[in-house]
């Protein structure tokens, strides 16, 4: 189960991470939280925040902000075809073109 000491400091440090504006850890808590509820959100939060961690200082670099909009540029593809067949549920044609 882990160090019951350390797994409150992480969830303590993840509810401050997802009150925080425009980061990447406050908007993969609210996705997650929109699925799965706020509870486990934040310890899948604090979870990402040990990997997280750990990975810095493996490789003893600093922390790099990803961005609020990093998760949305990472399937592009798959999120448009999501979105084409929810309007298509819902009676619209939709046709989709490449950007230029």
């Amino acid at each position: 189960h882990g160090n019951p000491h350390l797994k409150s400091i992480l969830a303590e440090s993840a509810w401050a991470a997802s009150r925080t504006k425009k980061t990447y850890l406050a908007s993969k808590y609210w996705k997650l939280a929109a699925r799965r509820g706020k509870k486990k959100a934040l310890i899948a939060t604090a979870h990402k925040m040990l990997t997280m961690i750990y990975h810095m200082l493996l490789r003893q670099q600093p922390y790099v902000e990803l961005g609020v909009d990093y998760l949305d540029h990472l399937n592009q593809h798959v999120r448009a075809r999501r979105l084409v067949k929810q309007l298509a549920s819902l009676g619209y044609n939709v046709q989709l073109d490449s950007p230029p």
